[in-house]
C-alpha cells in the first residue's frame, strides 16, 4: 500500500471505533474477525476444537486476487468471503454495535469542528454572507440561525458592559487626542516637525532613532536629478546632531587640535573660518591618533567675534549615527565631564506622561460614567479639566532628566547638546537663492507705538537699538543682491549670512508658482555689489545672527503664531488674498543662511550640486516648509542624499567611511539585510556566486583585502618581471603560504588616505581624464613612478585604501559591491579592438553544493527507511529486515552531521580564501556605489581599492594604458574597462 493510501485510511479510521478495522488482508480470514466482535469468530477460549474453524477461511482459487483495502465497488464482491459466520459471541458483538451507535450519534450531533450552522451545509453551498443574512440559508435552518444569532448578540453586549469603551474614530481624530496618540509614538523614534507632511507622500524608515522619508511613493529619479541640475531639490536635514562649544577661544582650539590634523585639509583653526564668514568641514579622528581611527566628517560653523570679549561660540553639526562616538570625544578632550543637571519644570505637560486609554471613572460618579451602547461619544468639560496636550517640540525620547550640557570646571569650556533644537533645510540647484527670496522677506520695523511700550517679545526690544536696526538693513541689502544672481554656484563656498524674516506664511501663494530670477531686480541691482559678494561673500558683521542665543530661540518657538489664530486674522482682512497689515509682532524670525558647495573635486561640473541650508528655531518647521514646497522645489529623502553625493563624486557618510566605527555599523546592517533578501528568494532562483567568483556578494573585507595586499608588497620588494598573469600566479601563492604563517603581531588596521598630497601625487600617476577617458587632464608637477617612489610611497601608506571614480568605457551599468580588477598584458593588447568589450572569466567549481544535497538527503533517507520499514512488517521472513542499518544512510548522516549547518547554496563560508587572487583577474578593490550617470551619460562607480596594489598595477602597465581597469558584477562573469580618476 503506498503513503498517500495509508494516509487516506488513518484519516477515515481517526473517528471510527476501535472494534472496526480494516484488516491488511481481507481474504485471510484467520487474521480478519468477520462479525465485528473483539476476538475472531472460532470463539478460541470459548469453544475449543477443530470443529470451529469455518469454511470460508480457505485461500481463494484465484492466485492473482489482489488482498488489502481496495477502495470502492469490486466485481463479484472483489474477493471477499460471500459465506456467514455460524457462531456469534454475544458480548463482544454488543459492545461492537454500542460503540458504533456511539460515533453514529456523536457525528450527527457535532457536525463539524465549527460551532456554526453553516457548518451542516456543504462546502460548496457556504456564502459569507451567511453570517449576517440568515434568509440566506435554507429554511431547515434559519430558525436554529436566529436563535444562535441572538445567543451571540447577548454575549457580546455583556462583554461590552465589562470592557472599557473604545473611542470613535471622530473622537480619535480630535485635535486632542490625536496629539496625544502622535506624542505616545514619538517615544522610541524621533519624528521631525515634517514627519506628518512626508508620511503622506514618501515610504518611511526608522534609522538612527528617527523616522525618515526614503523615497517619494511616486517615480522621481529624473525628476530629481533635473531639479538639483536646473531648478531646486528641498530636504530636511533636521536630523544632523548639532553639539555646541561655548569658552575662550585659544582653549577651543587647543582642545580641538587634538581631532584632526593640517595634512588632511582646513581645520577648526582655518583663517576664514574662524572668523565666522565662512562654514568649514573637516574629518575628526580620536585624540592625537590620526591617520587611524576615523570618526567620521563634521560641518563646523563659528559665531563672529564680538567686540571687547574672548568668548567664542562653536556650533558642529555631525551625522546622528556618528553621535554616540563623537560626543564623548569632545568631552574628554575638552575635559567637560561634569553633568549640568536640567532644571525641573514645574508644569508637566501631558504629552510626555498621558496615555492614550481612558481614566478608569471614579467610584462616586460610576453611575454618570455610565452610557447606553450606540449613544455620541462627547467629551464633557469635566474630561477637558487638565491641561490641554501641548505638540512635542524636539526630541521627544529624551527624558526631561537627561543631561545635555556639560562643563569644564578647568577650563570653563562649556559643551551644549542641541540635538532637534534647530530646524536645518538643505536647497540644491542653482535656483536655490531664488527661491529663498521668493519664499521670504526681510523682517518690517515696528512702530513708534510699539516701540514705546514694554513688550515680552523679542522684536520690538530689538527695534528700540539702533545699532542693531543698521545691521539689520544691511543684511537686508545683501539678501536683496543675492535676487540677481544667475547661479548659487557663483558663490564662495560656505558663505554664511545672518537674517531676520517675516513670517512666511503671510505671503504664502494661492497656488503653486515655480520661482524663477527676476530679470529686472537682477537690473537694479548694482553689478560692483555684487561683483564683491561674489569675490569676497558676505562681510563678517553680516553673518551675525540672533539664532545663535538660546533666550531669542525660545522666545521666538513660544510666541509662534498659531495656525487657527492666522486663519482668523485672515478672514478679517478686507481684500481676500492680500497681506496682513500691520505684520503680527509675533512674526517675526531669526534665521541662518549658509551656502553650500557643490562639486569640489576634479575637473569636471564644478560647483553643480551647489546650494544653500537654511537655519531655523525649532517650532518653525512647517511654516517655512509649506512655503517653500509652494515655490515649485522638489522634494527629496535619503535616497536622493545618496545620489546627490553619487553625482559629485564624493563620499556618502556612513556608506564609504569603512574605517570609521559608524561604517562598519552600516556595513555589517547591509550585510544582514542584503543576506536576509537573498535566503528570501527560492533556491533555484538565487544567484551562484560561487561559481561567479565572487567571494563576498554582499560586504567588503577591506581588512583582508589590505593585509594581503602588504603582504605581496613586502615579500615582493625585489623588481618582478613578466606580464600580469605572473603577478597574478605570484599573489596566489603568497596567499597560500600567508594562510600557514602564524601572525606574531596584531595587524595594523585598514585606513582610508586623505593625507592631500599624497593623493595629489597618486591622482598624477593615474594620469586622470575626463569622462569615458577622452582627454587628458591637467595636473601639477608629479614625481615619476618607479620602484623607488613606489617602495617609499608604501611605506607610508602600506596598509591604506584610497577612495577612486570608474568610468566605464563601453556599455553597462555597475552595480553595488562589483569588483575592481587589474586587466593582463593580454587583455590591454585587446583593448585596441573595437569589437573587444572585455574579458571573460571562467565559472568556477561549486564544491560546497555537494555537501549541502547530503545533507538535506540524510531526514529524507531516514523517513523513507522508516516507511520501508512499515512496509516490511507483514512481508514474509526471508527478506532483508527494514530495522537493519543501512550503511549508505548511516555515512550519509555522518557525513551531514560533520558538515556546518551555516551553509548556504551560492555562498562561500567563513573563513574566506584569498580574495585578492581568487579569479583569473587580481582583485584591487570594491564598489560602494554604481549606477548610470545621468551627469556623465555613463556608467560610473565610486569605491575604494588598495594603495599597494593599484601602484603594483600602475607599475607593470604602459604609459599609453596607465589607469585602466576592470570591473565585473557580483552576477556577471564579464569584465569590463573602466579608466580610474583620482580626483583632488
Amino acid at each position: 500500500m503506498s503513503a498517500a493510501k495509508v494516509k487516506m485510511r488513518g484519516k477515515k479510521m481517526r473517528n471510527q471505533p476501535a472494534s472496526v478495522q480494516y484488516p491488511s488482508s481481507l481474504l485471510n480470514a484467520e487474521s480478519s474477525p468477520k462479525n465485528g466482535g473483539d476476538t475472531p469468530v472460532t470463539g478460541k477460549g470459548v469453544h475449543e476444537g477443530p470443529s470451529d474453524v469455518h469454511p470460508f477461511t480457505a485461500r481463494p482459487k484465484n492466485p492473482h486476487q489482489r488482498g488489502g483495502w481496495v477502495r470502492g465497488h469490486q466485481k463479484d464482491g472483489g474477493g471477499y468471503a460471500k459465506e456467514m459466520s455460524k457462531y456469534i459471541t454475544a458480548g463482544p458483538f454488543a459492545r461492537a454495535r454500542a460503540a458504533e451507535v456511539s460515533t453514529m450519534l456523536k457525528a450527527v450531533t457535532k457536525t463539524t469542528g465549527s460551532c456554526h450552522v453553516f457548518g451542516a451545509l456543504p462546502k460548496h453551498m457556504r456564502r459569507r454572507a451567511m453570517s449576517h443574512n440568515t434568509k440566506r440559508l435554507p429554511r431547515r435552518l434559519r430558525d436554529a440561525a436566529n436563535r444562535m444569532r441572538e445567543k451571540s448578540l447577548q454575549a457580546g453586549s455583556k462583554k461590552k458592559k465589562e470592557q472599557a469603551k473604545s473611542k470613535s474614530r471622530k473622537a480619535r481624530r480630535r485635535h486632542g487626542n490625536l496629539l496625544l496618540e502622535f506624542n505616545r509614538r514619538q517615544r522610541k523614534n524621533v519624528w521631525l516637525e515634517t514627519h506628518i507632511w512626508h508620511a503622506k507622500r514618501f515610504h518611511m524608515v526608522k534609522k538612527w532613532g528617527y523616522c525618515l522619508g526614503d523615497r517619494p511613493t511616486y517615480k522621481c529619479y529624473r525628476p530629481s536629478y533635473r531639479a538639483m541640475s536646473s531648478h531646486c531639490l528641498l530636504q530636511d536635514l533636521s536630523y544632523y546632531c548639532c553639539i555646541e562649544l561655548q569658552g575662550e577661544e585659544d582653549k577651543l582650539l587647543a582642545s580641538l587640535s587634538q581631532l584632526c590634523s593640517k595634512e588632511a585639509g582646513p581645520t577648526f583653526a582655518a583663517a576664514v573660518c574662524l572668523s565666522g564668514r565662512r562654514q568649514g568641514s573637516v574629518v575628526v579622528y580620536r585624540a592625537g591618533l590620526y591617520p587611524s581611527q576615523p570618526l567620521g566628517p563634521v560641518t563646523f560653523l563659528w559665531r563672529p567675534r564680538t567686540q571687547g570679549s574672548a568668548h567664542r561660540q562653536l556650533w558642529i553639526w555631525a551625522h546622528p549615527n556618528m553621535k554616540q562616538d563623537l560626543l564623548p570625544e569632545l568631552q574628554a578632550v575638552c575635559q567637560c565631564c561634569e553633568a549640568v543637571v536640567p532644571p525641573v519644570l514645574p508644569v508637566v505637560t501631558p504629552a510626555e506622561v498621558v496615555p492614550t486609554v481612558e481614566p478608569e471613572p471614579k467610584p462616586e460618579k460610576t453611575a454618570e460614567a455610565k452610557q447606553v451602547t450606540g449613544t455620541k461619544r462627547k467629551r464633557t468639560f469635566k474630561d477637558a479639566g487638565g491641561p490641554p496636550a501641548k505638540k512635542i517640540l524636539g526630541d521627544g525620547t529624551r527624558s526631561p532628566t537627561t543631561s545635555v550640557t556639560w562643563k569644564s570646571s578647568s577650563n570653563g569650556i562649556v559643551i551644549n547638546d542641541l540635538t532637534m533644537e534647530i530646524v536645518r533645510y538643505r536647497l540644491i540647484g542653482p535656483q536655490s537663492h531664488s527661491v529663498l527670496a521668493e519664499t521670504m522677506e526681510p523682517a518690517t520695523d515696528c512702530d513708534e507705538m510699539n516701540k514705546s511700550q514694554p513688550s515680552s517679545l523679542w522684536w520690538p526690544e530689538h527695534c528700540k537699538n539702533q545699532s542693531k536696526m543698521n545691521l539689520h538693513r544691511e543684511q537686508a541689502d545683501v539678501f536683496h543682491i543675492l535676487k540677481g544672481l544667475y547661479s548659487t554656484g557663483e558663490l564662495p563656498s560656505g558663505t554664511v549670512l545672518g537674517l531676520t524674516v517675516d513670517d512666511p506664511r503671510l505671503t504664502l501663494p494661492t497656488k503653486k508658482v515655480k520661482a524663477l530670477p527676476c530679470v529686472k531686480q537682477a537690473q537694479e541691482v548694482d553689478e560692483e555689489k555684487t561683483r564683491e559678494l561674489m569675490l569676497r561673500g558676505v562681510p563678517e558683521h553680516c553673518c551675525q545672527s540672533y539664532l545663535w542665543e538660546q533666550s531669542v530661540r525660545d522666545n521666538v518657538t513660544e510666541n509662534k503664531i498659531s495656525e487657527q489664530e492666522l486663519n482668523r486674522m485672515r478672514s478679517e482682512v478686507l481684500v481676500p488674498g492680500s497681506r496682513l497689515s500691520p505684520t503680527p509682532l509675533q512674526g517675526r524670525v531669526p534665521v541662518l543662511l549658509v551656502h553650500q558647495p557643490g562639486k569640489q573635486l576634479g575637473h569636471e561640473m564644478s560647483s553643480w550640486g551647489a546650494g544653500w541650508d537654511l537655519l531655523l528655531p525649532k517650532g518653525w518647521g512647517m511654516a517655512f516648509w509649506v512655503p517653500l514646497v509652494y515655490r515649485g522645489v522638489h522634494i527629496g529623502g535619503l535616497n536622493m542624499s545618496l545620489k546627490h553625493s553619487q553625482n559629485k563624486g564624493a563620499p556618502h557618510f556612513p556608506h564609504d567611511y569603512p574605517d570609521c566605527p559608524a561604517g562598519v555599523r552600516f556595513q555589517e546592517e547591509q550585510e544582514t539585510q542584503l543576506l536576509d533578501k537573498f535566503k528570501r528568494r527560492p533556491p533555484a532562483k538565487r544567484t551562484n556566486y560561487i561559481k561567479h567568483g565572487c567571494l563576498a556578494p554582499f560586504c567588503c573585507p577591506w581588512q583582508q583585502l589590505a593585509e594581503e595586499w602588504e603582504l605581496i608588497s613586502r615579500q615582493g620588494g625585489e623588481e618582478r618581471k613578466g606580464d600580469q598573469t605572473q603577478t597574478t600566479a605570484e599573489a596566489d601563492a603568497l596567499m597560500t603560504s600567508h594562510g600557514d604563517i602564524p601572525v606574531t603581531k596584531p595587524p595594523s588596521r585598514v585606513t582610508v588616505l586623505r593625507n592631500r598630497k599624497s593623493l595629489r601625487v597618486l591622482s598624477g600617476w593615474c594620469r586622470p581624464t575626463t569622462s569615458k577617458g577622452q582627454r587628458r587632464c591637467r595636473v601639477g608637477e608629479v614625481p615619476p613612478l618607479d620602484r623607488l617612489a613606489l617602495t617609499s610611497f608604501l611605506t607610508a601608506h602600506g596598509m591604506s585604501l584610497v577612495w577612486v571614480r570608474l568610468s566605464i568605457l563601453s556599455k553597462g551599468k555597475p552595480e553595488l559591491h562589483a569588483m575592481v580588477c587589474a586587466p593582463t598584458a593580454e587583455d590591454l593588447k585587446l583593448l585596441k579592438k573595437e569589437s573587444f568589450s572585455g574579458p571573460q572569466e571562467p565559472t568556477h567549481k561549486d564544491h560546497f553544493k555537494s555537501r549541502i544535497r547530503r545533507r538535506k538527503k540524510a531526514p529524507k533517507k531516514a523517513a523513507t527507511s522508516s516507511l520501508c520499514r512499515d512496509k516490511a512488517e507483514g512481508k514474509e521472513s526471508e527478506l532483508p529486515s527494514a530495522s537493519e542499518p543501512n550503511p549508505a544512510t548511516s555515512e550519509d548522516a555522518k557525513s551531514s552531521s560533520q558538515s556546518p549547518s551555516h551553509l548556504v547554496v551560492g555562498l562561500w563560508p567563513d573563513p574566506l580564501p584569498s580574495v585578492t587572487a581568487h579569479c583569473s583577474r587580481v582583485t584591487l578593490g570594491w564598489v560602494t556605489q554604481g549606477d548610470f550617470s545621468l551627469s556623465a551619460g555613463c556608467g560610473e562607480a565610486l569605491g575604494f581599492v588598495s594603495v599597494a596594489g593599484l601602484l603594483n598595477t600602475l607599475l607593470n602597465q604602459p604609459m599609453e594604458h596607465r589607469g585602466m581597469l576592470l570591473l565585473r558584477d557580483p552576477t556577471s562573469l564579464h569584465y569590463r574597462f573602466a579608466k580610474i580618476n583620482i580626483e583632488v
